[in-house]
């Protein structure tokens, strides 16, 4: 007798290292790293690391509700007018109910289907180029994008190594991307760079 164990799918993901960032001399928010390690079949690359705001985590459920009417949706941590950026029990707070968030949205085989989620966790592209990579309003795809984002991010050396690998396998000319996604600030040396967009934290 032959027994194929099928490998178990698993998503990790960690809300963790929140920042305060400076918006402009007035103004300032917090972002946090979502870090994800993965084998699911869903998702594109296997290891990702972007930082985003409060904002971008309402913006997130909002559009996964409008697609997904029949399920209810976790909430956010509530946003108080009292909520201290300087206060690390408020930050950890937040941090901990964005984690848990997260962690439910991932268990919805309907929700992974989203492509924004996916665009959310894998890239650093900004809420509105998001939506319109899924209208289709760009020259790259969602794949496009993740790959791009991923191409940029030095952070995780194996998948580079290994991302290498298989372009010199093909013999590629040219390491340049032809999908037409701009660079971004965000996409820099570690990947994890505070997104600049200017909504309210």
């Amino acid at each position: 007798l032959i027994f194929i164990m099928r490998l178990q799918e698993f998503v990790t993901v960690l809300v963790r290292d929140p920042r305060t960032q400076k918006e402009d001399s007035w103004h300032s928010y917090i972002d946090y790293e979502i870090f994800i390690h993965t084998n699911s079949m869903c998702f594109t690359r296997k290891t990702s690391c972007v930082r985003r705001r409060f904002r971008e985590f309402v913006w997130l459920r909002q559009r996964l509700q409008s697609n997904a009417v029949l399920i209810q949706l976790p909430e956010l941590p509530s946003k108080t007018p009292f909520f201290n950026m300087n206060n690390p029990h408020h930050v950890d707070h937040r941090r901990q109910g964005l984690q848990e968030f997260l962690e439910k949205i991932l268990q919805h085989a309907l929700l992974l289907s989203d492509s924004r989620l996916h665009l959310f966790l894998q890239t650093q592209l900004s809420p509105e180029d998001m939506e319109a990579c899924v209208c289709g309003q760009t020259k790259y795809s969602v794949s496009d994008a993740i790959h791009k984002f991923a191409s940029l991010n030095r952070r995780f050396p194996v998948e580079e190594e290994e991302r290498k690998k298989e372009k010199n396998d093909a013999d590629c000319d040219s390491e340049s991307s032809s999908s037409g996604l701009r660079p971004s600030d965000d996409s820099v040396s570690c990947g994890c760079k505070a997104s600049p967009a200017s909504e309210e934290s």
